[in-house]
């Protein structure tokens, strides 16, 4: 699973970084959310992970980084407090997103599933219901998964 170790993946990415205040203890390849409960620390705005009410609700879409200047790996999660590092996508941006481990069901994937961002978690679950945004489509083949974990994914922009 995944493509590569790092979270983007494209050849040539068209998004923003940025650095932000953690909230929580995520993970690299987790969406996150601006805290509007935490003033600017050191100018920097406090994230924590997405949670704006509903799967699939419309929010801009900030993925997690590796903190790569502490040694860390795509796998190694943050504490609360760190500073930590943002990626804004451009639609058609290659990412190593975390899907989550939906209990029961088995977590078969295919090319071109539509994901949508699960509210809490900030991971990526397949699309139910009638959600506001689609924002990734899964861009490879995962059988029987057991656990969250990395897979290669592409933004939509949707």
């Amino acid at each position: 699973m995944a493509k590569g170790n790092e979270i983007i993946v494209s050849a040539n990415p068209r998004g923003r970084r940025s650095e932000c205040v953690i909230s929580g203890t995520p993970k690299p390849g987790t969406v996150m959310q601006i805290d509007a409960a935490v003033e600017p620390i050191g100018g920097r705005f406090t994230y924590e992970v997405y949670a704006p009410g509903t799967d699939g609700d419309q929010r801009v879409i900030v993925v997690l980084l590796p903190d790569v200047l502490s040694g860390n790996l795509a796998t190694d999660a943050y504490a609360d407090g760190d500073t930590g590092f943002l990626y804004f996508p451009m639609a058609g941006d290659e990412l190593n997103m975390i899907l989550e481990d939906v209990a029961g069901t088995g977590d078969t994937h295919a090319i071109g599933d539509v994901l949508i961002v699960d509210t809490g978690t900030g991971t990526l679950i397949d699309t139910t219901g009638s959600p506001e945004a689609e924002p990734f489509i899964c861009l490879e083949t995962i059988t029987a998964g057991t656990a969250d974990a990395l897979a290669w994914c592409q933004f939509t922009g949707c």
